[in-house]
């Protein structure tokens, strides 16, 4: 048994030592490559990319801003008391329209009022002591100092009377500016608070319309500038114009807030109502747009391709507004400049290619 395991184990040796031989021959024998770089997979390092391309041209570009508003009241307040008291009487009907000044509804006042006529009776009682007193003064029969104590009372009555009637007038609810007025939210001898809304009044017309402009058009809308917009459900155009601009660029959205005076003599717009805006801006002679699918967007800037010398050479710009199908480019680019539009994630700066298609 021992015999044949030292048998079986030469036999293994004496197997690879002949395999190692074997192969050494056949190393030997295969011709060796010259050396040099080794051979890029699949196309040429130095085979030209096709890749269509744009020659840059000036156009003629009708610039518009669209963005999103609101409509407002031109004026709009809540109505809510001064004073805590009782409604005896409402004048007004709700959703109809009032006139600058016209009573809306009273307030109970006849402690306020029987105030004011006890202070006149004191004060027509104080004037007629203060009368004879001056005619005592005149013969020495009582000192100026109670001519002068009278007097005072006099004036103190009469500061009473002026504040009571202040009191007096705040019983009263009236219209602040001509308008419509709002759902009714009291009734006739309701208790209400200076914290009450009793209803709304609105002017509507006009209107006021409130959007947001990106930043970077700030100095290119003027105030007195027409503005156009729609409304939700309605397919007529209205225009209005521009009459104040935020003088502050919103943190947030980084855009400026612009308002526009509406005129609405049918009433067809309402307050609250989402509108749709348009700004016409300066029509510009000498634009430059070129395809959207050009711009190469970056973290912190964004690039297009520029033909060099059949190069590929990648140049930073500043983009403009934007329509279907073009983007204006406001600076890195000149009139003549060739931009590459397709293959454009196959190209690398200084990368051989050739053109497909020149537009």
């Amino acid at each position: 048994m021992r015999n044949k395991t030292l048998r079986i184990v030469l036999l293994f040796l004496i197997l690879a030592v002949a395999g190692f031989f074997v192969y050494k021959m056949v190393a030997k024998s295969e011709p060796k490559e010259p050396a040099g770089p080794p051979k890029a997979a699949g196309r040429g390092a130095g085979k030209p990319i096709l890749a269509d391309a744009y020659v840059v041209q000036p156009v003629v570009l009708d610039e518009a801003i669209e963005a999103s508003g609101t409509l407002q009241s031109n004026e709009e307040v809540e109505l809510k008391p001064e004073i805590t008291g009782r409604i005896t009487n409402i004048y007004f009907k709700e959703g109809t329209t009032v006139s600058k000044g016209a009573l809306l509804v009273k307030i109970y006042d006849g402690d306020i009022t029987a105030q004011i006529r006890k202070l006149e009776l004191q004060r027509e009682l104080s004037k007629t002591t203060l009368s004879r007193q001056q005619q005592l003064l005149k013969i020495n029969g009582i000192s100026q100092q109670d001519v002068d104590v009278t007097s005072n009372q006099v004036s103190a009555y009469g500061a009473d009377i002026e504040f009571n009637r202040a009191q007096l007038q705040k019983t009263e609810i009236r219209a602040p500016f001509s308008g419509t007025l709002g759902l009714r939210n009291v009734s006739e001898g309701a208790i209400v608070s200076p914290a009450t809304i009793m209803t709304t009044l609105q002017q509507l017309n006009p209107l006021k319309i409130d959007f947001a402009a990106p930043e970077k058009y700030k100095n290119a809308i003027r105030k007195g500038e027409p503005v156009t917009f729609t409304v939700t459900g309605d397919t007529s155009k209205y225009k209005g114009t521009i009459y104040a601009i935020d003088p502050k660029i919103d943190l947030a959205t980084r855009s400026v807030m612009i308002r526009a005076l509406v005129p609405n003599p049918s009433g067809k717009l309402f307050p609250g109502s989402f509108a749709k805006t348009s700004i016409r801006l300066k029509d510009k002679p000498k634009a430059i747009m070129i395809p959207s699918q050009a711009v190469i967007p970056g973290t912190r800037n964004k690039q297009v391709i520029v033909a060099d010398s059949g190069r590929a050479k990648f140049v930073i710009v500043e983009t403009g507004s934007r329509n279907e199908s073009n983007v204006e480019i406001l600076s890195g680019l000149q009139i003549g400049d060739t931009v590459i539009t397709s293959g454009i994630l196959q190209l690398k700066p200084g990368s051989p290619f050739k053109y497909n298609k020149v537009q």
